[in-house]
């Protein structure tokens, strides 16, 4: 029997999850980026803003991620994912806005806490 190391499939899942967040974000895919969501999910904004559960979230990326400016490019790094429960994650993610052409850091880049849309084991890639 091949046992899979879970925690580091889980790793790779929330990797998947927070490219997905810096695509979606790129793209002012609304529904695709809230699709990510758990409706108990903490979210911190680019501006420090923090959104607790589905419905704050949903509101504020309705009206923010369509009207967003498309001078550069946001992305996301996972910095650091520390595991509280076997289905429960925190996950700290550096967001850096990067400006078109060469990529070079244009503003602050912030890191953000947020525990993971949902529970590791139930993502699919």
């Amino acid at each position: 029997m091949i046992r899979v190391n879970t925690e580091t499939a889980d790793i790779k899942a929330i990797q998947q999850i927070v490219t997905t967040v810096e695509r979606t974000q790129r793209d002012k895919d609304v529904e695709g980026f809230l699709a990510l969501f758990h409706p108990d999910a903490l979210w911190t904004t680019g501006h420090g803003k923090v959104l607790i559960g589905f419905d704050s979230t949903a509101e504020f990326t309705r009206t923010v991620l369509p009207a967003a400016g498309s001078v550069g490019e946001v992305t996301y790094e996972v910095v650091r994912t520390r595991f509280l429960r076997p289905d429960v994650a925190a996950v700290k993610v550096r967001q850096a806005y990067r400006a078109p052409g060469d990529g070079s850091l244009t503003g602050p880049s912030r890191k953000a806490l947020a525990p993971p849309p949902h529970p590791p084991r139930s993502w699919a890639p």
